[in-house]
């Protein structure tokens, strides 16, 4: 029996984790992301068309959970979070308040605007302020920009009590399993490493960046700007598709650590109630 090249699961099985024509390795992490994916498939099928029965809700939390899979995997590699994964979980929650207005339900409104405006609004601030408030008090970088974004966007599908429970979520798992990854990376760490690491210090982000990004993102400028690249390259001085060249002698610090696998963590965590 030949299995297609291309099946969830069963292709990396069949062919041993290799390419079935050149035989190079396929890394095992594609496996663990469908694995994962489909698990959370699973359920919020069993949540929202089992033992409930909304399907709204249902198809936004399918595509936020593989959203979430896939930037907490590039994020644990590369410590970035595309702006189009942001920007899809953005309009996953806009799409998913306009079925709730659509159908009349009290929950698509929030201080009398749509929830999944004011819950992005909410989990943009709520990552802006630690961004903010870690320039100014110990001058440097506290939350890359790509958090923000992923916030965003998880406070678009969960609306701002779901927003705000990610957030506190986010923030204990953070600290739980940060301290350990920070000891785990102290031991692994060679001594001429630390040498070298005042050589990788950059240059913290200006006090003015940060409020004309955090207003960027409030006001969704960052994905107007994925449809038109020059009015993003005017407003946050970079091309949303320009291929950066990877740096092989950058190496993440002790402190260095990606917020954003807490972050989708705490907004799974926060969904698995609402069918309650």
């Amino acid at each position: 029996l030949e299995v297609p090249d291309l099946v969830p699961l069963l292709s990396w099985l069949f062919l041993r984790g290799k390419c079935r024509h050149c035989k190079v390795p396929v890394p095992a992490r594609y496996f663990i992301v469908e694995v994962i994916t489909g698990g959370l498939w699973a359920l919020v099928w069993y949540q929202h068309l089992v033992v409930g029965w909304d399907v709204p809700r249902a198809l936004c939390f399918f595509a936020m959970v593989s959203a979430l899979v896939a930037a907490t995997f590039i994020d644990l590699r590369w410590f970035i979070i595309p702006d189009q994964l942001n920007a899809f979980l953005l309009f996953a929650g806009l799409a998913f308040n306009g079925a709730l207005l659509a159908m009349g339900r009290p929950e698509a409104w929030t201080w009398g605007m749509p929830s999944a405006v004011v819950g992005a609004l909410v989990g943009t601030f709520s990552i802006w302020i630690i961004t903010l408030l870690g320039r100014l008090i110990f001058q440097k970088d506290a939350m890359g920009h790509g958090d923000i974004k992923l916030m965003r966007g998880i406070g678009a599908c969960l609306f701002p009590m779901g927003v705000l429970t990610t957030f506190a979520m986010a923030i204990v798992l953070g600290a739980l399993i940060g301290i350990v990854q920070v000891l785990l990376a102290r031991r692994q760490s060679e001594p001429e490493d630390e040498e070298g690491s005042e050589d990788q210090i950059d240059t913290p982000e200006s006090i003015g960046s940060i409020f004309k990004s955090g207003l960027g993102y409030a006001l969704a400028f960052d994905v107007v700007g994925l449809f038109v690249p020059k009015f993003y390259k005017s407003w946050f001085g970079e091309d949303p598709y320009s291929t950066e060249d990877a740096d092989d002698d950058w190496q993440p610090g002790f402190t260095t650590i990606p917020f954003g696998p807490y972050l989708a963590l705490g907004a799974i965590l926060a969904a698995a109630p609402a069918a309650a």
